[in-house]
């Protein structure tokens, strides 16, 4: 029976996915103050926005409620297209994403570190374009936030 036990936790430990560490960065804005900051902070960096996403307003259109939470997607081919001639796989994860959603005192934005992101793959997490990213992330949200 020990046996048994142990077959089960290790076949449902390896079908579960693999949840990775998510940064997050906190906004004293509501959450479309909030989004509408990121948005425009994108847009002056010099990044395309592809959508925006308002899983609130979803939810509403099937008779649903949730919090405020939309996300927001986005990217650079400067810094898109190496990750993925690097290791094609990468067109998985880009464009980036960022989270936000309500909480108390405000929103949270969250968003996965580009490092973990693309860790699986055949990327160094070294490359130049990865810390690029790194960076864009995290000045972009901080100004969100602001």
């Amino acid at each position: 029976m020990r046996k048994i036990a142990l077959t089960l936790v290790l076949l449902v430990s390896a079908a579960m996915p693999a949840y990775a560490e998510l940064i997050t960065v906190q906004s004293a804005k509501p959450v479309a103050a909030t989004m509408d900051a990121l948005e425009a902070a994108v847009g002056q960096a010099g990044a395309t926005v592809f959508a925006r996403v308002d899983h609130q307003a979803g939810a509403a259109t099937a008779d649903l409620q949730m919090p405020a939470a939309q996300v927001l997607i986005f990217g650079n081919p400067k810094l898109g297209t190496p990750a993925m001639n690097a290791d094609i796989r990468a067109a998985l994860y880009l464009p980036l994403k960022v989270a936000v959603h309500e909480a108390a005192g405000g929103s949270v934005l969250i968003y996965e570190d580009p490092v973990e992101m693309l860790s699986g793959l055949d990327i160094p997490s070294d490359a130049p374009f990865v810390k690029m990213m790194q960076g864009a992330l995290g000045k972009l949200t901080a100004a969100a936030a602001q």
